[in-house]
């Protein structure tokens, strides 16, 4: 055997247990979110809320509760988070928001929020539907528009 097979042998055995490893790891994770998400559901509730502000900041400037912040790794601190500043009730507060569910939010609109602890999972219109934000083109839709308009 040549030594351009041995070596071509043993990266693909290399890749094939890297393979197994990172499904095996997809596996794991894929439980771990799936309980995660039981929970979230089991402690959702439903509230009526005026969404004051909202934007995308890092965990720091938020605003969020000290006992978030510490609970949070190291490596994920400095992360944006979108997050939302809303008067439900008498109280004005700060929750972290689903990435899906934060374009759907309307600035100074009043919605009925399910919330669980201070994420908010999902929203609906309080008085009629929210508005879908129109999705951003791609550069690439953008050039084929402005080549078909001239």
């Amino acid at each position: 055997m040549s030594t351009f097979t041995i070596v071509l042998i043993v990266i693909s055995v290399i890749l094939i247990a890297a393979i197994i490893v990172l499904i095996f790891l997809g596996k794991k994770a894929e439980k771990k979110r799936d309980e995660q998400q039981a929970q979230l559901e089991a402690a959702a509730q439903t509230v009526s809320m005026l969404i004051i502000d909202k934007g995308t900041r890092r965990l720091k400037d938020a605003g969020l509760p000290e006992m978030v912040i510490n609970n949070t790794p190291k490596y994920l601190r400095r992360s944006k988070v979108p997050v939302v500043k809303a008067k439900v009730g008498p109280k004005i507060m700060t929750l972290m928001c689903d990435a899906d569910v934060f374009p759907l939010i309307p600035v100074k609109k009043e919605v009925k929020a399910t919330v669980s602890g201070i994420y908010i999972t999902g929203v609906k219109g309080l008085r009629g539907s929210l508005e879908t934000p129109q999705k951003k083109k791609g550069f690439f839709a953008r050039m084929r528009d402005k080549a078909n308009q001239k």
